[in-house]
């Protein structure tokens, strides 16, 4: 077995062992399984099935950490994106009103599209050509929706006819459930611990069951069916003119995160060399082929998780950590009763349904995403004005 792993992996070419590509692996799980209680939350409120979802989560999960091993030898995990799943469920089917089957199908095409460019190198062309500004501006927009939405399912905020937005009843236990969840979050996070997330999640759990607002369904069962949702995707009706944008969009998410997570990983784990990423384009096309399969079994995007760094900081450098990973991932099916007791959301006075449980990873999440706006410019870079420009400018600003 050790002769195998050294050379699938190239274990002393990286400088490494398997005992710490192992930690590194459950690190990084740690640090993002609460994608597996998110992520059927979210897409059950499109009226697809909660448990379907969970089970896809984790199959999906474990074959785009796989991808990753065995196509660029990276320890870099995989998994359905937030942010990505927000748009899927409250832009595109909420708000937008197409079915989550359409939805599917646009993620689906944006995956082969994606799988495609990754022969070619349109999608660098593509990087290059979209200003920066504008790929931080989808991350923080997409932020301020996410913990937005964080912020109502704790019952932080409420809807009013009067101010669209307004406080809502901060003694309801729910409110002191998702708080205690991001204080825990945050010290977690400021001390570098590993779970932080998932940590305040599992305190705002233990609360909702001490308030009796969380129900205990039990802790192991059998893996849920993906049928109700597998093979479900609608590609003709994501070909439809008005669902075109939608398509475009999801590919470009996919490859801002996509990119922008492995450049930030690799610098950190020391993988760039002369100012290029090795296998970059296997890394590519490991999230592109995971994307098209997510979107056939029934979940949005994949793309590479940020959350990978706690691993490469312990000290993983091969594809072996991510073989641990998803591995990890594919235990998650047997926790279906307690993905749903976290996950399960109930209504207040007001009928409101609320997600106190889920939410603080909301709002965390949210909020390092809008980290983003403070490496936008400040102001547009204005050079070669004509006469009536300079003219114009020296009234607006008439300092300079």
């Amino acid at each position: 077995m050790h002769e195998f792993l050294e050379k699938t992996f190239r274990l002393s070419e990286s400088r490494t062992t398997i005992r710490t590509e192992v930690l590194a692996g459950v690190t990084t799980f740690m640090t993002m399984s609460y994608i597996i209680f998110v992520q059927p939350a979210v897409l059950a409120t499109t009226g697809m099935d909660f448990q379907a979802v969970l089970a896809t989560t984790c199959i999906v999960s474990a074959i785009g950490c796989f991808l990753m091993a065995l196509l660029a030898n990276y320890p870099i995990a995989v998994a359905p994106a937030m942010g990505h799943n927000f748009f899927f469920a409250f832009t595109v089917v909420a708000t937008m009103h197409y079915t989550w089957q359409v939805a599917l199908g646009a993620v689906f095409i944006s995956g082969i599209a994606f799988l495609l460019m990754s022969f070619w190198g349109v999608r660098e062309a593509l990087v290059h050509a979209i200003p920066d500004s504008l790929k931080r501006g989808i991350a923080v927009g997409i932020g301020l929706l996410i913990t937005l939405v964080g912020l109502e399912w704790s019952g932080f905020l409420a809807a009013s006819p009067a101010t669209l937005v307004s406080l809502g009843d901060l003694h309801h236990p729910s409110v002191w459930m998702s708080a205690t969840g991001i204080v825990i979050t945050s010290v977690l996070l400021v001390r570098r611990s590993r779970g932080a997330i998932l940590a305040g999640i599992v305190t705002s759990t233990v609360l909702g069951l001490f308030f009796g607002i969380v129900r205990f369904h039990g802790i192991f069962s059998s893996p849920p069916s993906i049928m109700p949702v597998a093979l479900k995707l609608d590609v003709a009706g994501a070909f439809k003119l008005g669902a075109i944008p939608v398509i475009f969009i999801f590919f470009f998410l996919d490859l801002f995160d996509s990119i922008g997570s492995l450049i930030g990983i690799a610098e950190q784990g020391g993988f760039i060399h002369d100012g290029q990423l090795p296998r970059a384009r296997e890394a590519l096309l490991a999230d592109a082929i995971g994307t098209s399969v997510s979107a056939l079994a029934g979940n949005s995007t994949l793309v590479s998780y940020i959350e990978s760094a706690a691993g490469v900081a312990e000290g993983g450098k091969t594809g072996l950590a991510n073989i641990v990973t998803g591995l990890l991932m594919l235990l998650g099916l047997f926790l279906a009763p307690v993905a749903q007791m976290i996950g399960e959301g109930y209504k207040n006075a007001a009928g409101l349904t609320l997600y106190p449980t889920v939410a603080p990873a909301l709002i965390v999440v949210g909020a390092f995403m809008m980290r983003n706006v403070a490496r936008m410019p400040s102001r547009m870079h204005l050079r070669e004005f004509s006469a009536e420009e300079q003219d114009l400018r020296g009234v607006i600003h008439p300092s300079k």
